[in-house]
Order: structure tokens, then C-alpha cells, then sequence
């Protein structure tokens, strides 16, 4: 998850849990996407990770008890004026409760207490602990103050008990923390569905029809959109390794099960979704009802096997030639109800004169809104690290240039907001 963070600023709050040491990762996601981090620990967190290993991780002094500065901004008020977003993680059971109770006894607490930028707070304590109607409520009266909870892991803890409470992977902390730097209130609350990779067509049980896709463009519009806040269904048939969690992800195989999908996902997607404003209102709930859209990144086949086998055909049954029968798959774009819906398809072509007029028959022929043209050089130009884009639609045509595919991606999606008149938003 390579995002760019370059000039965003980062408060990272430290406490006395024995998860402490993962701080020490987060902090190097978000240096190595180009933020600035200052360290704030309370005393207890000094147990288990020195200020030293932080100072030398990030290159600035560690905000503490004994470092505060009133001659500098090396103090609790200057220190939440000079970030973009505060995240605590780990966050004991004893902080989160004082927290939710304005207690300001520490150092990290004070600057809780000042901070007017997003907070983000990362559980990390002992099941029961959490699980405490104390505890417990401390977590939703924070919630219900703004502050985003990144929910804690169900694992082996420290203290040998099982259950919720381990800290969250530092890659999903990060990955939170980027849609709070990176969000905007176009894209938050909109659900959006994205398709990615190549179909796999089976032949028999070991061999399938494919293609050279390696869905690394759907993958980075996907994170592309997160970043921005949208509500992201990703359905591929190539599942990251790593993804933030809030990006429901689908594995699939064929063209029929991308299909099935989906059909069910825009349906979803057209629903809807309740506003927290509506919630915390008397008035009577309302649906937020945002134009959803759909990315169709993914490399569909054309064809697949007539008569799919089971088990492994022997080469000894097929004889020195095979013919296999071949049938039209289902045409995904052309076959979604694209009534309230936003879409994007996506076109790579080798005929450099006629592949853009092929990209523009899925918006003339299909219905699609736009179209992310890329004219292909040969099978060399699939799985690399950068992409060039054409985007098109009715009014003409925008060349996004070639750059890496997150980068890429974003200004794929800025794009795209124009189709639901978000240039200004």
C-alpha cells in the first residue's frame, strides 16, 4: 500500500501496553510514504519501548513528560496544532476510559484533550478488559464523539487468554489513518463496486483459459477509492495479499461467477446508505442516497469451455491434436441494469488506429459513463508498475499521461467524480 503522504503530518500516541513495540512499524508505514511523525508516550509506555528507539525512527525529539518545552513546540498544544491527524495505538483500557471521561493526567491525554483534528484510537488489552461495561462504553461514547475506532484483532494474546483485544496489524492502522489524511466528502459514504483481474475458465480440474492480467490496476483504483472514503466492494480474481480490512473483497474465478457478483453488488450498491447525522438525529431516518459507481478494471474472457471436465484429461486420451469447443461468455457491462449507477469501464487494445474507437463502443454500444483507454504494446506492457490512461466520455478525451499505477489511479477517480458533478466538491 504505497501511498503518497508527502507534507501530511502525523501525532502518534504511544501508551503502557505490550504491543507497544508495533508502534515502532507504524511509524515507518507512514515515514515511508513521505508524512512527518511526532511520538507522544506516557510514562508507561517507556516500559516497554525507550523514546530513543522513536527518535531514531522518526528524527524528532519524542514529546514526553520530562522533554515538554514551552520555549519550543515541543509541547501538548503545539504539538496537536502541528498534525494532521492524532492516532493513538496502542491505546490501553486505562487510556481509552480516560478519554472517553475528558481525564488529562498524562502527557498523551493532554493533548487528546486539546486536539481539534481527527483522532483515531487502537485498542489493545486483555479481552475481559475490553469487554468491561466500562470499557465497553468508553469505546461507544467515543465513537459517538467522532473518533474512528480501529477495531482490535481476535487472536492468542500476550497474557495466554484468546479472544478480541490484540492490536491491529500496523498495515490496517495505516491504512485507517490514510483515509483520514486522504478523504474527501464526495466520495465518503459512496459505495462503490470495482472489478479486477483476469478471468479463469475452467478446461478441467488443473487446467483453465486466462489472460496476462495481473490486476494491478484494479487493485490500486481500489485503495485509490478507499483513500478517498468510498464504501469499496472489490471483486477479483486476484486477493492482495494485504488490504485494508473495510475493503469487502471477493475472490472469483469465472466470468459467470464475476457476473453473478457483480449484478448483486451494484444491487446493494443502489441502496444506499445510513448517514451518521440521521442516526444521532430525532428527526426520522433517512437514506443517504449517493450515485454509486462501478470500476470494471477486470480482464474478462470471451470465451470459455464448452464442456468443462472433471478431473485431469490425460494426454494420452487427447491424441497428438486437440480441438477444444469454445462458447461466448456472458458480456458483464453490456448485462447491468446501469440505471442509477456510475460506470467506468475499462479498455486495453493493441490497434493503435482503431483502439480508441473500439473503447468508445462500451460507451456508445454499453452504456458505460467513461472509459479508461490503454493502448497495449504486447503482453510485456501487462504486470508492470505503471499504466497510461486515455479517459474517455461523450465530450471527448483526457490523457492522464503515464505514471505509477496509484498515482495513476487517483487521477482516474478525480476524473470520474466529474461524471457525478463533483468537479468542485
Amino acid at each position: 500500500m504505497n501511498f503518497d503522504l508527502t507534507g501530511k503530518r502525523v501525532l502518534l500516541g504511544v501508551t503502557g501496553s505490550i504491543s507497544a513495540y508495533k508502534a515502532c512499524e507504524i511509524a515507518r508505514l507512514f515515514i515511508h510514504a513521505g508524512a512527518g511523525v511526532q511520538v507522544v508516550m506516557t510514562p508507561s509506555a517507556e516500559r516497554f519501548v525507550s523514546a530513543l528507539t522513536f527518535e531514531a525512527l522518526t528524527r524528532n525529539p519524542v514529546l514526553r513528560e520530562e522533554s515538554e518545552s514551552w520555549s519550543t513546540r515541543l509541547n501538548h498544544i503545539e504539538a496537536v496544532k502541528d498534525c494532521d491527524i492524532f492516532v493513538i495505538a496502542p491505546a490501553t483500557a486505562n487510556t481509552i476510559n480516560k478519554l472517553s471521561k475528558g481525564i488529562a493526567d498524562n502527557i498523551l491525554l493532554q493533548c487528546a484533550l486539546a486536539c481539534p483534528k481527527p483522532l483515531l484510537v487502537a485498542p489493545a488489552a486483555n479481552t475481559q478488559m475490553l469487554a468491561n461495561h466500562y470499557t465497553n462504553g468508553s469505546l461507544k461514547m467515543l465513537a459517538i464523539n467522532n473518533i474512528t475506532i480501529i477495531k482490535p484483532q481476535e487472536k492468542l494474546l500476550a497474557c495466554g487468554d484468546t479472544g478480541s483485544g490484540a492490536l491491529a496489524e500496523p498495515a490496517e492502522v495505516f491504512a485507517q489513518c490514510v483515509q483520514a489524511l486522504l478523504g474527501e466528502k464526495f466520495w465518503q459514504s459512496r459505495r462503490v463496486v470495482v472489478t479486477g483481474g483476469g478471468t479463469r475458465e475452467k478446461i478441467d480440474e488443473v487446467r483453465y483459459l486466462s489472460n496476462f492480467s495481473s490486476g494491478k490496476m484494479a487493485e490500486s483504483l481500489a485503495l485509490a477509492l478507499y483513500s478517498r472514503g468510498a464504501d469499496v466492494c472489490y471483486i477479483t480474481t486476484k486477493k492482495p495479499a494485504v488490504f485494508p480490512q473495510d475493503i469487502y473483497t471477493i475472490e472469483v474465478e469465472d466470468t459467470q461467477e464475476m457476473l453473478e457478483y457483480t449484478v448483486d453488488a451494484v444491487r446493494v450498491a443502489k441502496k444506499g446508505k445510513l448517514s451518521k447525522a440521521s442516526l444521532d438525529s430525532a428527526e426520522p431516518v433517512k437514506l443517504i442516497q449517493k450515485t454509486p459507481y462501478l470500476f470494471m478494471a477486470a480482464a474478462v474472457s470471451d470465451y470459455t469451455p464448452a464442456f468443462p471436465q472433471k478431473g485431469k484429461l490425460k494426454k494420452s486420451m487427447l491424441g497428438d491434436s486437440w480441438t477444444l469447443e469454445l462458447k461466448k461468455t456472458p458480456d458483464i457491462l453490456a448485462s447491468l441494469d446501469k440505471n442509477g449507477l456510475i460506470t467506468v469501464g475499462f479498455k486495453a487494445e493493441m490497434d493503435e488506429a482503431a483502439g480508441e474507437e473500439n473503447a468508445m463502443g462500451l460507451i456508445s454500444g454499453k452504456g458505460a459513463d467513461a472509459v479508461c483507454y490503454n493502448l497495449l504494446k504486447d503482453s510485456g506492457s501487462f504486470g508492470t508498475a505503471d499504466n497510461e490512461i486515455v479517459f474517455l466520455t461523450k465530450e471527448g478525451r483526457i490523457p492522464l499521461g503515464r505514471a505509477d499505477k496509484l498515482p495513476l489511479s487517483y487521477r482516474i477517480v478525480d476524473e470520474a467524480k466529474k461524471l457525478d458533478g463533483g468537479e468542485n466538491q
